[in-house]
């Protein structure tokens, strides 16, 4: 089923530039016309909760991920966490924002839904709803003829977001992916950004954030 949603396709590089660049994937999620880049870096040995490949959302500060500073399978994300990076950027084309920020984030786990972070803020009583109203009445609506660009960037919160979530799988020092329960601690950290004041006023603090990191859902 999981195939049926998500596929993964190969795009090629020309040959005179692929010893520069890395080899760009692109995720296509159901019907929405969003994709990522993400890097392809071989694993160097097999994984039963992984293919052989590893992806990098893109972070503030991409050489984290850099096989000689943070082992290759330290920094895999799971599936359910780069499904809900790509739905950010639908989140945001919905709203017809120009880019996509924390709150994005947290709307893209919502939106995947099956996530441990999605049930932990169900559980306590955030849902997408919610969040998609608070985050209008923080940050406004979008120009009526506003269209948001193909490639939706994202903030430079969004990304520092993204390297706290690897902080925290660091942190943690246990085994397996990056998930989005770390997604949603890292954008729990960037207190003066929009997802922080989201969550915040639905509720969430440093006690459900310690709650989370200790337990999950």
């Amino acid at each position: 089923m999981t195939a049926g949603l998500l596929s993964v396709l190969h795009i090629p590089m020309p040959a005179s530039t692929a010893s520069n660049h890395p080899t760009r994937l692109c995720i296509s999620l159901l019907s929405s016309r969003s994709s990522i880049p993400l890097t392809r870096r071989p694993i160097p040995r097999p994984s039963l909760r992984s293919s052989a490949l590893v992806f990098s959302l893109p972070t503030a500060k991409p050489e984290m991920a850099a096989a000689e500073k943070i082992p290759n399978e330290w920094c895999r994300w799971s599936l359910s966490a780069i499904k809900s990076f790509a739905l950010a950027e639908v989140e945001a084309r919905r709203l017809k924002y120009p880019t996509a920020g924390t709150e994005a984030l947290l709307m893209g786990i919502l939106v995947e839904g099956t996530n441990d972070a999605a049930r932990f803020l169900h559980a306590n009583g955030i849902t997408l709803f919610k969040v998609r109203e608070e985050t209008v009445k923080l940050l406004g609506k979008s120009d009526l003829f506003f269209v948001s660009p193909e490639e939706i960037p994202f903030t430079e919160s969004a990304q520092r977001a993204l390297d706290k979530a690897i902080d925290e799988k660091l942190k943690s020092g246990e085994d397996g992916e990056v998930t989005t329960t770390h997604m949603l601690l890292g954008i729990w950290s960037e207190k003066e950004e929009p997802g922080h004041k989201i969550l915040a006023s639905l509720g969430f603090d440093d006690h459900k954030a310690t709650e989370l990191a200790k337990h999950g859902f």
